[in-house]
């Protein structure tokens, strides 16, 4: 269900508030540039910073402007279980074709801790799941093997991969052998993480550069990994701009110079130094997305 190039969405907000028009122009621009996938309140999303109201809402505009054009995949992960099952239940009634499951943070579970949360989110609701591995903000991250355990439920379907280790499709796939899908979850090494066996990202520089990053996919999709390098290279600057501050407020502000959205964010994100908007700009420039 979900390859190639998947946008985690920023959420645009406007005085402090939910910007739903921007958002609506987005996902429509997004499907009108060719992505494959659309990911509502994830990390990019700022989704910690988002009422419940809030959170469900964004969900339910990206659904209906997708209109079963892409597979959308919500964000529904939470360190409380009981949250992120009433939020995987909201994605389920609005539409969604499945939910992204973070691991626990801040409580600090250990493995068996981590199956049992994952495991309780599956047997109570009813979209199939992709597992979120990052414990650079997590602080726990999901072993191998607690990984292929999960991978047995029926609808754990794949795993968005964020812990920069690129040998993890090749290790996880030698235990899982069900169907998956193997997600990067970093720009920068999303054609070395398709070489071990991956089928896609879930890509922050997809807010800005839609076309190019499914067009990046699409290389390593048919094996033309020497094509998808030399595009690599040159988004490069553009991965590395983007996060000279804190996430989501490069893409932010790369968005305000596309007219989608404004730069603003929700402490404690703050706006950026002029000088990383100087980088972000000429580097859109040279990429010719402005």
């Amino acid at each position: 269900m979900f390859y190639g190039a998947i946008t985690a969405l920023v959420t645009p907000f406007r005085n402090g508030q939910l910007d739903e028009d921007a958002l609506r122009n987005i996902v429509r621009w997004q499907i009108d540039q060719g992505i494959n996938g659309l990911v509502p309140v994830g990390t990019t999303g700022e989704s910690p910073t988002l009422s419940e109201h809030e959170h469900k809402r964004v969900i339910e505009i990206t659904v209906q402007e997708a209109n079963k054009a892409v597979p959308i995949l919500a964000g529904a992960g939470s360190n409380n279980p009981i949250e992120a099952v009433t939020y995987s239940e909201y994605a389920h009634q609005a539409g969604a074709d499945a939910t992204l499951q973070v691991a626990g943070y801040y409580n600090r579970p250990n493995q068996t801790g981590l199956y049992e949360h994952f495991k309780y989110v599956h047997d109570n609701s009813q979209l199939p799941i992709i597992l979120y591995n990052i414990p650079p903000r997590t602080i726990v991250g999901l072993e191998v093997d607690t990984l292929a355990r999960l991978a047995e439920l029926p609808r754990i379907i794949g795993v968005k991969d964020a812990t920069g280790d690129i040998t993890r499709p090749i290790r996880e796939k030698a235990l899982v052998k069900s169907s998956f899908n193997f997600l990067s979850g970093d720009d920068l090494n999303t054609v070395a993480y398709n070489v071990g066996g991956g089928n896609g990202c879930i890509s922050v520089t997809a807010n800005v550069a839609p076309k190019l990053s499914v067009e990046l996919q699409r290389l390593c999709r048919e094996g033309n990994y020497t094509e998808a390098a030399q595009l690599q290279d040159k988004l490069f600057q553009l991965h590395c701009a983007l996060f000279i501050e804190p996430n989501p407020a490069g893409p932010k502000y790369a968005l305000s110079l596309l007219g989608l959205c404004t730069e603003e964010c929700r402490l404690p994100m703050v706006p950026l130094e002029d000088s990383t908007k100087a980088s972000i700009r000429r580097v859109m420039e040279e990429l010719e997305l402005i």
